[in-house]
């Protein structure tokens, strides 16, 4: 597990990677990961490798394309390779998130997701239904650290 800042060279492959993933435009991903590098709070990205191969990553961002600015910092884009799903893996990034966050006295983040169930397994706590910035409904939890 790494913060991509401790890993510069990572930041073209993570940015196409993520936007490969969620199809969102790769240059989005260039910036915000550029930025982090001289952030103290937020965003912030996280990758693991398995040989030189991104297996999971994910983001701490400000705010995840919603209008609740008292629900900040938001937990995105986290995606596991197929392959590596059901090894706790997503578990282990939770974890680096969380320590890597309270170095920067970051002790919360939100996260908005349509499933039911699995963020509950890490401690997330549900809050509400919002709507993000495209019109979806969207279920809003918070975890604590």
């Amino acid at each position: 597990m790494t913060n991509i800042s401790d890993k510069k060279d990572l930041s073209t492959k993570a940015s196409k990677w993520f936007s490969e993933k969620w199809g969102i435009d790769e240059k989005v991903y260039f910036e915000s990961i550029e930025s982090s590098f001289n952030s103290k709070t937020t965003p912030q990205w996280y990758l693991a490798l398995d040989k030189n191969i991104i297996i999971v990553g994910a983001g701490i961002i400000q705010n995840d394309f919603h209008n609740r600015k008292d629900l900040e910092p938001n937990l995105c884009a986290l995606y596991v390779e197929e392959n590596y799903r059901g090894n706790k893996i997503s578990s282990q990034l939770l974890k680096f998130i969380k320590n890597d966050l309270k170095t920067k006295n970051i002790n919360k983040f939100y996260l908005l997701i349509e499933l039911v169930g699995f963020y509950e397994k890490y401690g997330g706590i549900f809050i509400e239904n919002i709507i993000d910035n495209e019109a979806y409904s969207l279920r809003v939890y918070k975890i604590e650290f």
